[in-house]
Parts: C-alpha cells; sequence; structure tokens
C-alpha cells in the first residue's frame, strides 16, 4: 500500500521494515489479494499450516506487519524426500495510506485465510450532501 490508495489491478508495494523480527534463512513470503471497496481495503492472507499462535498482526505507525511461522511439518526422525510445502517464518509489510483509520483494522483467522478489514477514515469516504432548496421570500407588505 502507498500514501494513496492504488487504482484497481495495480500492483500495491510491499516495504520490508528493517526490524523484522523473522529474518532468518527460512523466510518466505505467503501470498495474498487486497481489494478496495467503497469502506476501506480488504487483505487476504493465504496461510496454511499457521495456527493462531503463531500469527501476529501488527499496526507500527503507518506500516501493516503480518508475520509468523509455520512448523516443520516432518517429524524429526524422517529424512525428507521430496520438499514443495513452505515452512519457516514469513514476513510481509504494506505502508498504510493516509485514508485507512489504522486504529480499526480488524483481523480474522479462519481455515488457513487471514481476512484483515482496514477501513476508512469516515472523512475519506465519498458522501452525499443534501442540499437544501431555500423558498424565495415573498415581499413584506406595507
Amino acid at each position: 500500500m502507498t500514501n494513496a490508495l492504488q487504482r484497481p489491478g495495480q500492483p500495491l508495494p510491499a516495504h520490508q521494515a528493517n526490524n523484522s523480527p523473522a529474518r532468518e534463512e527460512n523466510v518466505f513470503t505467503p501470498p495474498l489479494d487486497i481489494y478496495e471497496t467503497a469502506d476501506g481495503l480488504v487483505l487476504e492472507a493465504d496461510l496454511p499450516g499457521v495456527s493462531g499462535e503463531n500469527l501476529r498482526v501488527c499496526v507500527n505507525g503507518n506500516v501493516l506487519e503480518i508475520y509468523g511461522k509455520v512448523k516443520w511439518p516432518i517429524p524429526a526422525d524422517a529424512r525428507p524426500l521430496h520438499e514443495e510445502m513452505r515452512w519457516g517464518d514469513f514476513f510481509r509489510s504494506f505502508i498504510l495510506p493516509e485514508e485507512v483509520d489504522a486504529d480499526a483494522i480488524s483481523a480474522e483467522f479462519q481455515h488457513g485465510v487471514l481476512h484483515l478489514v482496514l477501513p476508512k477514515h469516515s472523512r475519506a469516504k465519498p458522501r452525499r450532501i443534501e442540499v437544501k432548496v431555500a423558498q424565495p421570500q415573498s415581499p413584506a407588505s406595507s
């Protein structure tokens, strides 16, 4: 996300923070989708194998950070022959646009999918302003 909302279809650039807790050899970037609604942004990250206790979402200033860990699924006494599944630490971060109300961000994690709602500030939402039609005043009678 950038300081302004991106147009639909444009990718949102990621921001890699220097103080990331997940900076090991096995760090991976989970896939996610971001889309805009009239009320804000929605982010959905595909996190199979992640448990709730190994998932963390934070707002640090104007940066949204998602990180956690997928435990190695192979038993310690087993010898891996073929590995395609992602495991280890993961990390994503994005600069929040000014229109997002960081204090109102909500998160839900179900069936391996993280669903974040990033609502716009009410001042950033388009609204219709009612126009009151004034009635012409009749001339004052003498």
